[in-house]
């Protein structure tokens, strides 16, 4: 079952973000590496950003949880995590595809370059890696992360179900974050 989080998941969400977080471990660079990975008062601070966060449930266990956080006329997924053990078994296509149906509009991922399992797994989702120019001007309009972040990440666009970018050439990410007005 899917269902939205709520205050009493707090440290449930917070534990399995961490333990699935340890992925990044010796991959992303060590300078933005940290024990815990996301502590407790970022995720307090990420919820108060407008971050909604999806869990998918095992009974009473929390097996997955994604994020959902709306920017104008994006929206971003966010924090990704399912516990390791049950990784590959399809509980984040299902946080994926439930969250997707509860926003129209461009949808934009920002992963670390080095996590190329994450990125495949947006791209059999059906997400494309964006231009590294739309990347850098992506993360810095949308995303509140630090400029080593930004040189060390990369962002993914959904594309549409026949394959073609969601966003046509004269509505990239990059133009669609342009016309904003802020």
């Amino acid at each position: 079952m899917i269902r939205k989080c709520t205050q009493s998941d707090l440290e449930e969400m917070f534990t399995v973000i961490n333990a699935a977080a340890h992925a990044y471990k010796g991959v992303i660079p060590d300078d933005r590496w940290q024990e815990p990975y996301m502590p407790m008062e970022e995720l307090k601070s990420e919820i108060r950003d407008g971050v909604v966060f999806w869990a998918l449930m095992d009974k009473s266990q929390l097996l997955g949880v994604m994020g959902l956080q709306h920017k104008g006329q994006v929206t971003l997924i966010r924090h990704a995590y399912v516990l390791k053990s049950h990784q590959r078994g399809g509980i984040g296509t299902q946080l994926l595809q439930h969250l997707e149906g509860l926003t129209r509009g461009p949808i934009l991922v920002g992963t670390w370059l080095a996590a190329d399992w994450a990125i495949r797994f947006y791209e059999r989702n059906g997400y494309s890696v964006v231009s590294r120019q739309e990347t850098e001007q992506l993360l810095r309009r949308y995303w509140s992360i630090p400029k080593r972040q930004i040189e060390t990440s990369v962002v993914l666009a959904k594309r549409e179900r026949n394959g073609n970018n969601i966003l046509s050439s004269t509505e990239s990410p990059l133009k669609i974050g342009q016309s904003r007005q802020d």
